[in-house]
């Protein structure tokens, strides 16, 4: 598989992931390295492995080429799909293919935001749809950004199955994070409730909480809603700036 990679790869291509992905000493993405293949080439290449046992799926995620690290998640996320399909469902496949993703988030391999984005909602939001969400908030409450940002795009999965409690107890907790991956995390999880849930709840959070939020958070949340109310809230993200009341 890693061969197939490398015969779509683009060594100019490369460089310039490397900068838009951050991975120059400091920055979220630090050492991170890349062989230059775009994710609709990742995605065709990895139909042809989706069979690949797990032992070789490690194998691609300990490498520190991201794109074999994205083609592994890729082949976990079409082997859990293919595991809940309705008339073939099995809970077993289910149950190993999240706890060994989880494994591999806690080992450091899911370690960038794409990777996070391409995963989590299924591998990990999916599973808990009729299961405690208690993993989520352990996650949440890790020191390492990529485990948060797990915790919060991991609700998407059950956003799309009309459930927001999870992500409105998870953003509640995170208003206050210093990434500001997590802000765009937590306010593009927020947008999707009013989109696909209840606009109700959405209205509701941030009449709570606006004048909390981080602007990147709560320019993410609101910016399906109207203009005028887009402003109403963030005039109401300014409390530091505030003269004496």
């Amino acid at each position: 598989m890693q061969a197939a990679l490398a015969s779509v790869a683009d060594p100019e291509r490369a460089i310039g992931a490397a900068r838009f992905f951050k991975t120059a000493p400091g920055e979220y993405g630090e050492g991170d390295r890349f062989i230059g293949v775009t994710v609709p080439a990742t995605r065709a290449v990895v139909k042809r492995f989706v069979a690949l046992p797990v032992t070789e799926v490690a194998e691609l995620l300990d490498s520190d080429m991201h794109e074999h690290r994205l083609a592994g998640l890729l082949i976990l996320v079409k082997q859990f799909d293919r595991a809940s399909a309705p008339r073939t469902r099995d809970d077993a496949a289910r149950t190993r293919l999240a706890d060994f993703y989880l494994h591999a988030v806690r080992r450091g391999r899911v370690n960038n935001w794409d990777l996070v984005d391409a995963s989590a909602p299924t591998l990990l939001g999916s599973y808990l749809v009729d299961r405690s969400r208690d993993v989520l908030f352990e996650l949440a409450g890790s020191d390492m950004l990529w485990e948060r940002r797990v915790a919060v795009v991991a609700t998407y999965g059950l956003i799309q199955r009309g459930d927001a409690s999870t992500t409105l107890a998870l953003a509640a907790g995170l208003l206050d994070d210093r990434e500001d991956l997590m802000h765009k995390a937590v306010g593009w999880m927020l947008r999707e409730v009013g989109k696909r849930v209840d606009r109700a709840l959405l209205i509701r959070f941030l009449d709570e909480n606006a004048g909390r939020m981080p602007r990147t958070a709560l320019g993410y949340a609101t910016e399906h809603l109207d203009a005028e109310v887009r402003a109403a809230y963030r005039r109401a993200d300014r409390p530091a700036t505030a003269g004496p009341a």
